[in-house]
């Protein structure tokens, strides 16, 4: 199983995603599964992840490997889940969809958090703010996660993704 995280410039959120899921799934022991990001635009292909989210992330211990990179119609081929960081990345990954399964593929990853029965919540962009929206990125991006391995712990992904494709 390959994850895309998707926000997006790639430099903050799904950058921040990306080493948080990767981390997650070692410490549980998951395997097979990889995990990459991507922005929805090309404002920041070959760049470095942010400084206020590789130092947050590095303090609490998250490895950044990756540069930015655009999502491009060809990622739906070799991803079997994307996760979009908020309803506009998601509307634009739906609008790259080819087919319905690429479209069953796009999910927010606000879907796996602990409050998601509350509705979804986006990962707000921190670009341009304090410290501080780095630290609640984070914390948000964490439980979601949490979230989706025991999701995928229990074989449960697709029912969480159709979940939200369902007409509400």
């Amino acid at each position: 199983m390959h994850i895309i995280t998707v926000c997006l410039g790639n430099i903050c959120r799904s950058p921040a995603a990306e080493a948080v899921l990767t981390r997650a799934l070692d410490e549980a022991g998951i395997e097979g599964v990889t995990v990459s990001s991507a922005g929805t635009a090309d404002y920041h292909v070959g760049e470095r992840p942010h400084p206020s989210s590789t130092a947050e992330g590095e303090s609490r211990g998250y490895a950044f490997t990756t540069r930015g990179a655009q999502f491009a119609v060809g990622d739906f081929d070799g991803g079997d889940l994307v996760l979009a960081m908020d309803s506009g990345n998601e509307r634009d990954l739906l609008a790259l969809a080819r087919t319905p399964e690429d479209q069953a593929k796009v999910v927010r990853l606000g879907a796996f958090a602990s409050d998601a029965g509350d509705g979804v919540r986006d990962v707000p962009d921190p670009w341009g703010a304090e410290r501080e929206a780095f630290v609640a990125m984070y914390d948000q991006i964490e439980d979601a996660v949490a979230g989706l391995v025991r999701a995928l712990q229990e074989d449960r992904v697709g029912e969480v993704v159709a979940a939200q494709r369902a007409p509400r």
